[in-house]
């Protein structure tokens, strides 16, 4: 009679012919994480699923957009590509990156009620957003100076934008000028303010973007200076490059901040444009100025929701600058609950900040926002790809958010309520 099969057995001698493997080497699993792993199961019995679990997790880099299994593995690319200073901007957040965390695990304080044997054979993610209709309630936040990614730059994220029928919003510090940006996109653009504290300067970009006809302002003002970006500090130190050509003041890059195209031919010098001096009243000045609709950038509690409805704002964005302006410890999604509340239904209510996933997506439109943002994930794309890239990130989200649609039972946007979260003490 055969001797009878040891699993413990098996497993142990399985994890060590697997670690010996080019594969695993390749993939940086170490016969030190085999030793871990067999060590790691009751009664020292090997952890099968865990080693393939990290296995799985290993940064390894794709060849092409669609090999992407989410959004992360632009992330990996990206890394790659970029020059160390680059990738640090695009990767930091503020002092010991924690906000970055704590906006990624804000979503764990929410669970989903799925919803079964509804008619999901049709799923349709389009809204309504300030007379047009969107074929998602994915919009692409404004990024700055996207030529450091890719030389595509904001065009290559326009094209993107037009072929997927998606919001985008347009950054004062753009690489690309909102003319160049429009014409790309086949339609005007949303255009983001950073408010000069000297008026006739911001009077002159909100005039510009008005005359491509840009139907939304988005006026950012959670960003006052004073930021201590301790990643992007430090990539930039082991960076070897010669950068003077991109970054001296006198340069004639257009990666030079003096001569972004929103900065150029303004009645004088940029000067001030994070100013530290303006307050609600300037809602009403801005809207004296202009017919285009005016949502505010960075609201997160609920006084400043109703200071914003009370002033006339015609919208909301909650947003903590994608862990770029305050260490404040609270993500987004457990900020938006009581803007929405305060806001009451009397505008729109917007969120970006920490969505990579469709589930993201859902738990923010089942707790009221009308539109989710992102920009780091668009720029993964763009730097990995190109505009293929952003494309890649703009479907693979959209993918899942219609998945988790169908799995909840609700075939539309408007099927997606409060009562589809929950909130749970972690």
């Amino acid at each position: 009679m055969a001797d009878a099969i040891d699993p413990v057995t098996n497993r142990r001698q399985f994890l060590k012919f697997l670690a010996a493997s080019p594969l695993m080497a390749s993939a940086g699993i170490t016969g030190g994480l085999v030793d871990e792993l067999i060590a790691s199961g009751p009664g020292g019995a090997p952890d099968l699923e865990l080693f393939m679990n990290e296995f799985g997790k290993q940064e390894i880099a794709i060849a092409s957009e669609s090999e992407a299994l989410n959004v992360f593995d632009f992330q990996v690319v990206a890394k790659q590509v970029l020059p160390p200073a680059h990738y640090g901007y695009m990767a930091t957040s503020i002092d010991d990156d924690s906000m970055l965390r704590i906006n990624r695990e804000g979503f764990d304080q929410y669970g989903l009620r799925m919803r079964r044997l509804v008619d999901i054979r049709s799923i349709d993610p389009s809204i309504d957003l300030f007379g047009k209709h969107w074929s998602t309630p994915i919009t692409i936040q404004p990024t700055s100076s996207n030529a450091a990614f890719h030389p595509g730059a904001e065009i290559a994220v326009a094209k993107a934008a037009r072929n997927k029928n998606h919001i985008q919003m347009l950054s004062t510090v753009a690489s690309s000028a909102i003319e160049d940006v429009t014409a790309a996109r086949g339609e005007p653009i949303w255009y983001q303010l950073y408010a000069d504290s000297y008026w006739n300067r911001t009077l002159a970009m909100v005039k510009r973007a008005e005359a491509t006809g840009t139907p939304v302002l988005v006026w950012t003002i959670d960003l006052l200076g004073g930021r201590n970006t301790e990643t992007a500090t430090r990539l930039a130190r082991i960076d070897d490059r010669n950068c003077s050509v991109c970054h001296e003041p006198t340069a004639t890059s257009r990666y030079s901040r003096s001569v972004k195209p929103m900065g150029q031919n303004l009645p004088e010098p940029i000067g001030d444009s994070l100013s530290r001096r303006l307050t609600w009243d300037f809602i009403a000045r801005l809207k004296d100025a202009t017919p285009m609709k005016l949502i505010l950038k960075g609201v997160v509690t609920r006084e400043d929701a109703l200071l914003a409805v009370s002033y006339g704002a015609d919208g909301i964005i909650v947003s903590n600058h994608g862990a770029r302006a305050a260490a404040s410890g609270r993500s987004t999604i457990e900020c938006l609950p009581e803007v929405v509340n305060a806001v009451d239904g009397r505008i729109p209510v917007l969120i970006d900040s920490g969505f990579r996933r469709g589930t993201d997506i859902f738990k923010a439109l089942a707790l009221g926002a009308t539109a989710v943002g992102i920009g780091r994930p668009y720029l993964w794309g763009l730097a990995s790809f190109g505009q293929a890239g952003v494309e890649a990130v703009l479907q693979m989200l959209r993918s899942e958010l219609e998945l988790v649609m169908r799995q909840a039972g609700t075939p539309t946007i408007k099927d997606i309520r409060p009562t589809h979260i929950i909130h749970r003490a972690i």
